[in-house]
């Protein structure tokens, strides 16, 4: 190859198990490009919390990779318009990145910069970041793909970059100079590889002890989740080295709670893998319902629609447990994932909201924000895949079970202090007397419940099954599983016939089926 070897950054933060680098390294000089891409943050999944971390990241980066000789050159603009300024300043003899299954907006500007090597005749050398298959035509043998792609060797980081004499390496603009929305998260987790080790480490030595069970409350699962989702999601981390990393703690172990412990966290590793395959498979899934007899099944409609998204937004539906799992994701830009499918499922069940409206606004709060993960789960938990048991969380309960005394309750609650343990996840059950002798008012202090919560979740599922029992629902479930339902031996298909009810509850098989990286 003659020329100048790029290296595209993209979300792969790292230089350690990154054989884009190591491969273009071998080729000569190399310029480790990443491009701000100002159109990218403004669409309606991005937020100003992900730049940040995306921006603590990239400088930890640039650090990084000037201690091998080049650091990290960083340009603002259309990314086909930066690589050909760079093609007629220094002629480029490669390109190379990750492979990328990101949002439409990402995907389409892959489409141009595909185009646009084409036309100039460069090679674009694109790689495998995850266990997931480009141009997959069936599942039949993903799983055992998967294994092998997590079993190849860790990548080291290149020996020595040769430096690019004279080269600007450019500025990292604030969220302000992206002209990004205020967006508060005082207890976001910090970007960068150190922190995406050192979490790493203190899981797999000690906070994994009680993962199993500790995932399911918000209580302990902020402590007790790998919260290494961030980093898995910006690629300060890869799959490859968290997968082994886990499986080697997993063999030094003797406790048998604890091995268990790492087995449920190494299946939810496949997981991962597993709903982002579905999304580069189909990526209409992002913004069309998966089974097509269920679009438009929450059109707006009537009044009130536009209340119930920017009550259930803002952490003030009057359902106690709910508005908190919310206050705390608006505060710290993470929530554990029977949380999430639990603030989905009320939006698209009790308050009957479209699944693209509710997924977007949790998107922007996520600091994780994985489209192929987000969308998959949107569509499973408000019921428009057809492949899914239909789960409606019951709030009441799930605030019950995972937060009897009310401690997560008070904490993102505030105005609800006065308020006695047995009526705090009611507190509409207590009577005028008892809330005057508190000197305390339902609908001043705290809201009334926007919606009948328990009347509002029966007529959704009611109107659920009779759209499945419909003729032609079944037949095009059963083509949905084929294209992308698990075949991995061992774990829980992902569906139960599609005219069949689940016996287990409202949100039975959750944590099973779903994914808890935290």
């Amino acid at each position: 190859m003659n020329g100048l070897q790029i290296v595209w950054f993209k979300r792969d933060l790292r230089p350690a198990d990154h054989l884009p680098l190591l491969e273009a390294s071998r080729h000569g000089a190399l310029l480790p490009l990443y491009v701000v891409e100002p159109d990218y943050w403004q669409q309606p999944d991005s937020s100003a919390r992900q730049w940040l971390f995306c921006r603590e990241s990239l400088l930890e980066l640039r650090s990084a990779l000037a201690r091998l000789g080049q650091p990290l050159v960083v340009r603002v603009g259309v990314v086909e318009q930066v690589l050909e300024r760079a093609r007629r300043q220094f002629g480029i003899g490669g390109l190379w990145s990750h492979q990328e299954t990101g949002n439409g907006w990402t995907y389409a500007r892959d489409l141009r910069v595909a185009a646009w090597a084409r036309q100039h005749a460069i090679r674009w050398h694109e790689i495998p970041q995850f266990g997931v298959s480009r141009r997959l035509a069936q599942r039949q043998g993903w799983a055992r793909r998967w294994e092998e792609r997590m079993a190849e060797p860790i990548a080291p980081a290149p020996l020595r970059l040769e430096p690019l004499a004279g080269l600007d390496p450019g500025a990292i603009p604030s969220a302000e100079e992206l002209a990004l929305v205020p967006d508060p998260c005082p207890g976001r987790q910090l970007g960068g590889r150190p922190q995406g080790l050192a979490l790493l480490e203190s899981f797999l030595d000690r906070r994994s002890r009680a993962y199993q069970s500790g995932l399911s409350s918000p209580n302990t699962a902020f402590a007790s989740c790998s919260r290494l989702s961030p980093h898995l999601s910006w690629g300060t981390l890869s799959l490859r080295e968290v997968v082994q990393g886990n499986r080697q703690r997993r063999q030094l172990l003797t406790a048998v709670s604890w091995r268990r412990a790492l087995q449920r966290f190494d299946e939810r590793l496949h997981w991962h893998c597993h709903f982002i395959q579905k999304l580069e498979s189909q990526p209409s899934l992002e913004f069309q319902e998966l089974h097509p007899l269920t679009a438009g099944l929450r059109e707006r409609e009537g009044p009130g629609s536009d209340e119930r998204l920017a009550a259930w937004a803002a952490g003030r539906t009057g359902l106690p447990f709910v508005d908190a799992c919310m206050r705390a994701l608006i505060a710290t830009g993470w929530l554990n994932f029977r949380m999430r499918a639990m603030l989905v499922s009320v939006a698209s069940y009790q308050l009957w909201l479209p699944w693209r409206d509710s997924g977007l606004h949790l998107a922007r709060l996520f600091v994780d924000y994985e489209p192929g993960i987000h969308w998959s789960q949107c569509q499973m938990q408000s019921g428009t895949t057809g492949i899914n048991t239909i789960r409606i969380y019951n709030p009441i309960k799930q605030g019950v079970d995972h937060d009897p005394d009310g401690l997560f309750i008070r904490r993102w609650l505030p105005e609800l202090a006065a308020v006695p343990a047995v009526f705090l996840h009611q507190p509409w059950m207590m009577d005028g007397a008892t809330q005057e002798r508190l000197g305390w008012a339902l609908g001043a202090d705290y809201p009334q419940p926007i919606v009948d919560w328990a009347s509002a979740a029966a007529t959704a599922r009611e109107r659920l099954w009779a759209l499945r029992h419909q003729q032609g629902f079944a037949a095009t479930a059963a083509a949905i599983q084929q294209r992308h339902g698990s075949r991995r031996s061992g774990l829980r298909a992902s569906s139960r016939p599609s005219g069949s009810r689940s016996t287990g509850g409202m949100y039975s098989g959750i944590d099973q089926l779903g994914l808890d990286l935290g």
